[in-house]
């Protein structure tokens, strides 16, 4: 039963792709219950504890397995899901619409079989499914020019990550002989180790995190609803979900959780650095994503991955109606430049939504946002005290910076003139986050946050006032130099990570070309030259194979032929019509049938 969820809006998938009828109300329908169906589901598979176990054969068996962490995600999958595809099936362009909310939903599928692995094929087979959706779906426009170069740079840099989870399921199979994550605890020593930098990899590549963050950029070629799920509750989320779902026997590596640290810490502070030079809207909630993703990474390896978790409920809860909100003012002045928007008299139901989102992005309380980030500033204290604590609160102020520069520049009050407003079902989806969003904000009162606690059976960290009250000042500060600040403009290598995509296509990309140049050029030289000259020396030998064997077949009919007709033309010499010649015949013939009677007595 429990592969339900993940069968089940993969089969509906399916189903709204056949869709007989292109209208918006009866494909976004479709969607929403094969979606809605999905959800009640999840609840029901999380509340019974369903489990299930395919055999494939020999050591192969694929596994379905919940636990208290990744029974939140399974549940939180479809919900996000649900919202955006409503939001989409109003929103997004009719051209295309069909296939691009069966995407959507087979999307989720996967992402919810990848939350229910409990070996290493099945979360193969969800993680690959993941990749390639996320593919098709970047690639939706692919009609634009740049788009599909946009989709296979975001597959590829992905697809190089995943190969640390090959690698991590190959070693726990040489060292266990099963896939299953159970495998794990018994491993220890440098199998464990390499398991543990495979899966690092991989997740590092699918949250976004340095130095694969760049192709959260190029992932913004995709529609605004996609970009929401993406970023929310899907691929990107991936990475960092499955860090919490593996701690325990993870952790057990001496240097996972400091290497898990710094990948986090980097991202997060680089990634704040980048959303607050960014002017392209899209593009600095991309940049948050990594940051935030960073966080939450922070936490895993600080030993609290039941924080990592709450964090990526109320990320997805606050980002995506920040990329919905987003594709509104698209739609209203024909750009993502936040520059040209101020729309906060023009669409005020998406700007009360944006705020809200925007202040828990920031991490202000009672926010749920804020809630969640001031836990991994305590788990950042508990791990490796005050100064690991303090790069966290800074990358939490320089994410009320970008929160603060997006809301104001986008949702400012500026000119009121007249746009068409969003449809009903537009209003609908972001009105359903916001909801969300403010009621994590019930994650401040005790009683909830222990019943929490015991809920996803994780541990909390203690919480210190200090470290508190440190938090709350950057958060302050980074909202006013938000606001205030909204006009700096930064160089354009910062705002496009540093730099480093050129970097990567200068170290990386252009050797890799010219290494694979000059093999092409060793193939066509040596390897293409001996099979060409193999080839030719087989022709020959064929051909002389052929004449010796004409002949050789032609000898034995021709050559019969031949010695029939000369014993022919002898015997015909025998016959002379002289009676003498006769006698002489039979003399010798008797003569010698004597001797031969003679010699063999």
């Amino acid at each position: 039963m429990l592969w339900l969820p993940a069968l089940v809006p993969i089969i509906g998938a399916a189903a709204i792709f056949a869709w007989p009828s292109e209208r918006r109300m009866g494909l976004g329908a479709a969607g929403v219950l094969v979606l809605t169906a999905t959800l009640a589901l999840a609840v029901l598979a999380a509340t019974q504890g369903w489990s299930e176990a395919l055999e494939w054969g020999g050591p192969l068996r694929l596994i379905a397995v919940l636990t208290p962490l990744s029974s939140i995600v399974a549940i939180l999958v479809p919900g996000v899901a649900l919202a955006v595809v409503l939001y989409a099936a109003a929103h997004e362009a009719e051209r295309g619409l069909r296939r691009l909310l069966a995407l959507m939903v087979a999307f989720a599928g996967a992402m919810e079989l990848l939350v229910i692995a409990g070996d290493f094929v099945t979360l193969l087979l969800g993680w690959e499914l993941v990749g390639a959706c996320s593919w098709a779906l970047i690639g939706h426009r692919w009609r634009d020019a740049d788009v599909p170069a946009s989709a296979n740079y975001a597959f590829v840099v992905t697809r190089f990550g995943d190969l640390g989870l090959f690698l991590a399921g190959m070693a726990c199979f040489a060292a266990t002989g099963r896939f299953a994550f159970s495998s794990l605890a018994v491993m220890h020593g440098p199998a464990l180790g390499v398991v543990a930098a495979g899966l690092l990899l991989s997740a590092a590549a699918k949250s976004g995190q340095v130095p694969f963050a760049p192709w959260l950029f190029r992932a913004m070629a995709g529609p605004t609803s996609v970009s929401a799920l993406l970023h929310a509750a899907t691929m990107v989320a991936a990475g960092a979900f499955l860090l919490a779902r593996l701690w325990e026997p993870l952790h057990a590596v001496d240097w996972f959780g400091p290497a898990t640290i710094a990948i986090g810490l980097a991202t997060a502070l680089a990634g704040g650095i980048v959303g607050f030079a960014q002017f392209h809207a899209k593009k600095l909630l991309a940049a948050s994503t990594s940051a935030h993703f960073g966080l939450m990474f922070v936490a895993v390896g600080a030993g609290f991955p039941g924080v990592a978790v709450l964090h990526l409920v109320a990320h997805a809860a606050f980002k995506a109606p920040l990329f919905l909100s987003a594709g509104v003012a698209e739609h209203a002045v024909g750009s993502y430049d936040l520059r040209r928007m101020r729309l906060g008299r023009v669409v005020p139901w998406t700007a009360a939504v944006a705020l809200v989102a925007g202040l828990a992005l920031a991490g202000l309380p009672p926010l749920g946002g804020g809630w969640t980030k001031d836990a991994i500033v305590s788990a950042a204290e508990a791990r490796q005290g005050l100064p690991l604590a303090l790069a966290v609160i800074l990358a939490g102020g320089l994410s009320a910076a970008y929160a603060a520069r997006f809301v104001t520049l986008g949702f400012g009050l500026g000119e009121k003139h007249q746009l068409t407003s969003p449809r009903a079902a537009e209003r609908v989806g972001l009105g359903l986050f916001a909801v969300a969003t403010l009621a994590l904000s019930l994650l401040w009162l005790p009683g909830v946050e222990a019943a929490t606690a015991r809920l996803l059976a994780a541990d909390f960290p203690e919480r210190s006032g200090t470290g508190l009250l440190l938090s709350l000042a950057f958060v302050v500060t980074g909202l006013v130099v938000g606001v205030r600040g909204v006009r700096i403009e930064f160089p354009g290598w910062i705002a496009e990570w540093f730099g480093l995509p050129l970097l990567i296509d200068r170290l990386v990309v252009r050797p890799a070309v010219r290494f694979a140049e000059s093999l092409a050029g060793v193939d066509d030289r040596l390897i293409d030259w001996g099979v060409a000259w193999t080839s030719r020396l087989a022709g020959v030998i064929a051909r002389l194979g052929d004449n010796v064997g004409e002949r050789l077949a032609d000898l034995l009919p021709h050559g019969s032929a031949r010695a029939v007709s000369m014993t022919g033309l002898k015997s015909m010499k025998l016959q002379t019509g002289l009676s003498h010649h006769y006698y002489l015949l039979i003399a010798g013939g008797g003569a010698g049938m004597l001797l031969l009677l003679f010699l063999w007595r």
